[in-house]
């Protein structure tokens, strides 16, 4: 080795050594038991007490049969964590050793080498504990002894002089889906569920670090970068951004530096839809004496947003504005991937995040029942273009505001939108999730027999949470730009005139209200951000609710116990008779109760998307599942897409032509979210029989009123359309053309209920191209068909024009594909 080369061997080594440095101690052979108990057993962190049960063949997965009754006794219960680790003579040598635990669940007390270091009580807080006095340099013993967070709960409900709703989650930082939801099991776990770790650290580490954009331009995007720095000795220390130096000058203690930093000719971070999400690298280190002390990497995106609410003749406007233009929003609400969260892997954050842009979404809102997702979510949002509508973990019922609950709220809405303010993705702030709603419109009061006092009571910790503790502690630290703050959604429950006239809307009147589909033509809000209906999960999900050979019958305790709403599976069979012939083969009434969810969506996104600009957001209820289960989600536990993600997508496309019937009057409806203006279009119509012969051809143009992406063409009388044919034995063609004849976008339109329709027998044939294509043709209409296999299908559940064909890909091959039609389902 030559002179040169040593020199700089040794420097670069000199740089890894006095650089701060984590070590997870995730790794570590970690042990669980029961408190009451003496055997210590194998545990998995990350991982909650109820997973490593399931690997000590201790309870059965509650996810499959009807385990989830078999395994209540555990909330009771308190269980205790143990390791042993050492530290190396290189780790003692560091001036600073912090153990940090990412997240305990949830009342827990920390103990090293027998000291009680700290007690917890808030799943969403980190702590951060200096601990190099208490180690030892042989083996250390770390501890963490968790309490029933019920129990616990019932102890903190009792300091409540009335009786609070759902007690005891109300009193419990933890994820409230965990005590059991309408689509959800009870689980109520405890344990490491993040990742723990020892910080070692010289002189002075990066705290942490706020991006806020003061300007931007086409030419330069001007940036603050705002951060803050903890320093074991005052003196001079030189700060780099890019590898760009400053020097700066620290105090002992805790310092706040600010800096500008300019990006030039800068690319903007777009929604789905919009273009490109663009990205840029931060590295920031903080020097001494050229050595590294620590060091941070930041992806951050350059956007403008606004929520823009103004008066008008209707109420007041409600819509998100990005880099100055209105957004139509498209998307979703979002439930934590699973029961178990430290068992949601990377890849499965990533796959839903892209099948949601895959539908043409651009946003996604975090109900706040659930968790603070993990960072690979937001990241994944980020890298797709998906904005995040972000709720507090606050959901449907009533919260105290005693001070200890408020100081450990702030705590916890401190480290959050520290750790997610510098993501492009997010979008809005939420307090809760129906919370005023269920102030308001739930009559618990009335249940519980309230006192004036009480009531006012409820009231008043209402607004100290929502209305001053946490938009006080985002206004301390979230910077301007990133500080969009919604109390509550909705704004105004669905009961009320005025939630259709301002704010955002939760829309329940379909399924809780019993309301028929068609209602969502007439109850269009502003903002709808929650809507939905249920349907069963594919059959590869459904299946995988039995430990054993799987008994496929509506009828068998296992599928009813994965119904978690009490009269789901009436409110689908009624909807069903509504609209479809209810079937008694299995697969069938499968592929019928998922055909029936997704045809209430797609009438309730085309009622929202023709109302625009009235309305500027359609979120329907809901992406995922947590668990396999009957529910709203459109996409199941497994991962599979149902009838309703293949709808959505197809609902959310940026330029769609609609149709709508109104007292014997067809209105036709190009609707435009790209960025580019629709120019001269014009609307053919076939109206076609099943069999394929067109009955009459016509084409209509604007009418005139012509607003920001949306054309409204000129009327067609029903009866001067189909003079001397039956509703049900003919549809629409629709396509939406340029001034050069292109075709823009095309959809049907079907005049009558799926049951009441005349379907001929279609000729349904598939060719195998390749093990990863095939063709499907028919000759005749075959309405809805559903390809029947374990890979996900490019596209299912799709009508197939007469003498049309469609090529379909495949994830995986399969030896045979399987085929049904709605013309199936009507001979029973």
């Amino acid at each position: 080795m030559n002179k040169s080369i040593f020199l700089a061997f040794l420097f670069i080594q000199n740089i890894l050594f006095a650089q701060s440095s984590e070590r997870s101690l995730s790794a570590e052979k970690w042990q669980f038991k029961n408190s009451e108990e003496k055997n210590w057993l194998p545990a998995k962190i990350p991982g909650t007490v109820h997973s490593d049960l399931i690997s000590n063949k201790i309870i059965p997965d509650p996810f499959k049969d009807e385990n989830e009754k078999k395994v209540q006794w555990i909330e009771n219960e308190d269980w205790d964590y143990q390791t042993v680790f050492k530290v190396s003579a290189k780790e003692w040598e560091n001036q600073n050793i912090d153990l940090v635990f990412n997240g305990l669940d949830t009342f827990s007390e920390i103990y090293l080498n027998g000291k009680l270091l700290q007690k917890t009580d808030n799943m969403f807080r980190t702590w951060n504990i200096p601990v190099k006095q208490y180690l030892k340099s042989g083996e250390n013993i770390l501890q963490v002894k968790f309490r029933s967070a019920v129990n616990t709960g019932k102890e903190l409900a009792k300091k409540v002089s009335f009786t609070v709703p759902e007690s005891p989650r109300s009193f419990v930082r933890k994820a409230q889906y965990h005590f059991g939801w309408d689509w959800g099991p009870r689980l109520v776990t405890a344990g490491i569920w993040k990742d723990v770790q020892l910080n070692f650290w010289n002189n002075a580490r990066i705290e942490n670090i706020k991006v806020e954009q003061k300007s931007l331009t086409k030419q330069k995007a001007g940036l603050n970068i705002q951060t803050e720095i903890i320093a074991e000795k005052e003196g001079k220390y030189v700060f780099s951004i890019n590898g760009k130096p400053n020097n700066i000058q620290l105090k002992r203690g805790k310092n706040n530096i600010q800096l500008p930093f300019v990006i030039e000719n800068p690319k903007l971070w777009q929604p789905n839809g919009w273009g490109e999400p663009n990205m840029y690298d931060l590295k920031i280190s903080l020097q001494e004496n050229s050595k590294i002390l620590s060091d941070k990497a930041l992806r951050i995106g350059l956007r403008t947003i606004e929520l823009v609410q103004e008066k008008d003749l209707k109420g007041k406007s409600f819509y998100f504005k990005i880099n100055g233009n209105p957004l139509y929003i498209k998307g979703t609400n979002w439930i934590p991937a699973d029961s178990f969260s430290p068992g949601i892997a990377k890849e499965k954050y990533q796959k839903l995040i892209k099948d949601s842009k895959e539908a043409h979404m651009n946003m996604i809102r975090v109900w706040g029942g659930g968790i603070y997702e993990a960072d690979e979510f937001y990241k994944a949002c980020d890298e797709n273009g998906i904005l995040v509508w972000q709720d507090f973990m606050f959901a449907g019922s009533f919260y105290p505001s005693d001070n200890e609950f408020l100081d450990n709220v702030k705590e916890e809405v401190k480290d959050q939108v520290n750790r997610l303010q510098n993501h492009p993705s997010i979008a809005l702030w939420c307090g809760n999730n129906e919370v005023d709603e269920a102030i308001v419109n739930w009559g618990y009061q009335k249940q519980f027999k309230y006192s004036k006092e009480d009531s006012l009571q409820v009231w008043e910790d209402y607004k100290k949470v929502f209305h001053e503790l946490i938009p006080n502690t985002l206004n301390e630290n979230v910077t301007a730009d990133k500080n969009i703050y919604w109390p509550s959604s909705p704004s105004i429950g669905w009961g009320h005139k005025e939630s259709l006239t301002e704010g955002d809307s939760h829309y329940w009147g379909v399924w809780w209200g019993e309301q028929p589909f068609e209602i969502y033509n007439e109850k269009v809000a502003r903002f709808m951000s929650e809507y939905g209906f249920q349907g069963m999960p594919t059959l590869e999900t459904t299946k995988s609710m039995f430990s054993g050979k799987p008994d496929l019958n509506l009828q068998n305790p296992t599928i009813k116990a994965h119904e978690k709403h009490a009269r789901g599976w009436q409110i689908i069979d009624e909807y069903m008779k509504r609209d479809y012939k209810i079937p008694t083969d299995f697969v069938k009434y499968n592929y019928l109760s998922q055909l029936l969810q997704a045809r209430g969506m797609k009438i309730a996104i085309e009622a929202h998307r023709r109302a625009k600009p009235y309305n500027m957001g359609t979120l329907y209820w809901q992406l995922n599942d947590c668990w396999p289960v009957v529910s709203w989600s459109s996409i199941d536990y497994l991962g599979n897409w149902k009838a309703l993600h293949y709808q959505i997508k197809r609902s959310f496309e940026s330029q769609v032509v609609l149709t709508e019937e109104k007292e014997g009057i067809l209105n036709f409806y190009a609707i435009n979210d790209d960025l580019k203006k629709f120019r001269d279009v014009h609307v053919d119509i076939q109206v076609t029989k099943f069999n394929g012969e067109i009955a009459d051809e016509i084409s209509t143009v604007p009418d005139g009123k012509i607003l920001e992406g949306i054309i409204r063409f000129d009327p067609v009388e029903t009866e001067n359309l189909i003079p001397d044919l039956s509703k049900n034995e003919v549809f629409l063609k629709l396509s939406l053309k340029d001034e050069t004849g292109k075709i823009i976008t095309q959809n049907n339109y079907f005049f009558s209920k799926p049951k009441d329709l005349k379907l001929i027998k279609p000729n349904l044939q598939i060719r195998k191209i390749s093990p990863t294509e095939i063709e499907v043709s028919t000759d005749v209409l075959a309405k809805d068909v559903y390809l029947i296999g374990d890979t996900h299908f490019s596209d299912n559940f799709f009508d197939l024009l007469p003498k049309a064909s469609r090529k379909i890909r495949l994830s995986k091959p399969l030896e045979k594909v399987e085929v049904l039609s709605l013309w199936d389902t009507m001979q029973e």
